[in-house]
């Protein structure tokens, strides 16, 4: 079987689809509101913040509407 044709890199590769413009997001609404903090202050209200979008939000979503591409099979 193909490495890169396993569900882990497509599920990897719809995920950083995904992410990037909601960590982005997070960090536009962030950065004003803890101005002058230290990275790691920062990131420790970012970290549950991402990590509850991506557990109920985001990987829910994908496996609902890209099931199908990430188990490699036939679009529906």
């Amino acid at each position: 079987m193909n490495r890169f044709a396993s569900p882990q890199i497509r599920l990897a590769l719809l995920m950083m689809l995904g992410v990037y413009p909601i960590i982005t997001a997070y960090l536009y609404i962030l950065m004003p509101l803890t101005d002058g903090w230290q990275m790691w202050q920062r990131t420790v209200v970012l970290v549950p913040l991402m990590v509850a979008t991506m557990v109920f939000g985001l990987i829910p979503a994908l496996h609902r509407h890209f099931g199908w591409f990430i188990a490699g099979k036939a679009r529906p």
